[in-house]
């Protein structure tokens, strides 16, 4: 099952698109037209995400972004991502 949700966040879209099946995330893609640096984040955060239980894919965004991220998101925070999420979760 494909699920999407966005977010408007102070300065970009952030946009979720999930492939579900039976509750892991088999694919994960991160888009949107908001800024972040360096850009390969993004990738990783992706593959960190992937083919893990929706039901944890919150906790592990958090992680990522307070343990593995060392760059910067003008006016964009992890609230915004983790709005994000929670709406293709919904969806």
């Amino acid at each position: 099952m494909r699920k999407v949700g966005e977010h408007k966040a102070k300065k970009g879209l952030i946009r979720f698109e999930i492939e579900e099946e039976n509750g892991i995330a088999k694919r994960v893609k991160i888009s949107g037209d908001f800024f972040i640096y360096p850009e390969e984040s993004i990738v990783e955060l992706e593959r960190k995400l992937t083919g893990k239980e929706t039901s944890k894919l919150e906790e592990i965004l958090d992680e990522f972004f307070k343990v593995s991220f060392e760059g910067e998101m003008p006016y964009v925070t992890v609230e915004d991502f983790k709005m994000a999420l929670k709406n293709a979760l919904r969806g």
